[in-house]
């Protein structure tokens, strides 16, 4: 394992400080007209009722939200890599952010709601993404290279995505309902979204605690973590499940990021070196740093107008992706 960049404590530090200062500057940048003087303005008791309600209401909860789902998707790309031993695994490109859409997708089609049956149906679309990323990492020659198994996992996708395609196309009040599920994004939510996700990412990272010194031996191999006690397909199996509770909580949140789950891990990497005990809580404080990032980028690139969050994220991570499989060697895990 490569030696730790950074000292823990000012790896934690310094991205806490980061977080800090992307959630004040989601509250006052916005693609509407109330800038960031109003906006002050409003944070410390003055401004209109306009203003109050665009920072405390409309921007306020998308900070929420964009914490929320930068702390699941970093946190789930992290244990995924680690899993599967791959620099190359993210939620996204091996369809486990595919499977839980589609299952989404499924669900509203016959007749449910957003909100907890969302969540939980996503999870189990999720978990079958993660069943399916387990059993091809089994492959010989495929679980064994790691651009292989995102081509495998894109195929996945492409699949997923082409049947909710099909089934948005023969409901016109599904398409409505799910537009954002396709895309990913962080406005138009429901004020409850929330409420009813934060479960699933307390519940996620409750499971991911008992992990991380399993998962730390995994990486030096099965039979050094036989040797010293552990499971190593056990532990691939809490480590999914864990998994599937982040994806699937912060993609009925918020749909499909993508890229999330692959930067992260690559920033934490090279902050804190790839030991997942010093890794998980740095990638759970850049998850949210990079999700509200793309988020404030969505709204100012295209004023008045806004780009989805997940365009913006594609856009940051397709290079990052581009650059780990060129490199001339795979950072090891």
């Amino acid at each position: 394992m490569t030696a730790a960049r950074l000292p823990l404590p000012t790896a934690l530090l310094s991205a806490g400080l980061l977080l800090s200062v992307l959630c004040l500057a989601s509250l006052l940048l916005g693609a509407g007209d109330v800038g960031i003087g109003p906006s002050l303005a409003a944070l410390f008791g003055g401004g209109d009722d306009d203003a109050r309600f665009v920072v405390f209401e409309l921007r306020g909860l998308r900070t929420e939200l964009a914490v929320l789902v930068g702390v699941a998707l970093g946190a789930g790309g992290l244990l995924l890599q680690a899993a599967t031993r791959n620099p190359l695994a993210e939620p996204g490109l091996l369809g486990v952010s595919a499977g839980a859409s589609f299952a989404v997708v499924v669900a509203i089609s016959l007749g449910a709601s957003a909100g907890t049956l969302s969540l939980a149906v996503a999870v189990l679309g999720a978990m079958v993404g993660c069943v399916l990323v387990l059993l091809v990492t089994q492959l010989r020659g495929v679980g064994d290279d790691p651009v292989r198994l995102v081509l495998a996992g894109a195929a996945f996708t492409g699949l997923l995505t082409a049947l909710s395609s099909l089934l948005l196309l023969q409901d016109q009040r599904t398409a409505d309902e799910v537009r954002f599920w396709v895309i990913g994004a962080l406005a138009g939510r429901s004020p409850d979204t929330v409420s009813w996700s934060l479960p699933g990412l307390i519940l996620g990272l409750l499971v991911v605690l008992p992990l991380v010194r399993p998962l730390a031996a995994l990486a030096l191999g099965e039979r050094v973590a036989s040797g010293l006690g552990h499971h190593p397909q056990l532990t691939r199996l809490a480590t999914l499940l864990a998994v599937a509770l982040l994806v699937g909580t912060a993609t009925a949140a918020a749909g499909p990021i993508g890229f999330v789950g692959l930067v992260v891990p690559f920033l934490a990497r090279r902050l804190v070196g790839s030991d997942v005990r010093r890794g998980l809580g740095v990638a759970i404080l850049l998850g949210p740093c990079v999700v509200l990032a793309a988020d404030i980028l969505s709204r100012l690139l295209v004023r008045p107008y806004e780009l989805p969050v997940g365009v913006v994220t594609a856009f940051v991570g397709a290079p990052i992706l581009i650059a780990v499989v060129r490199s001339h060697r795979l950072p090891s895990l």
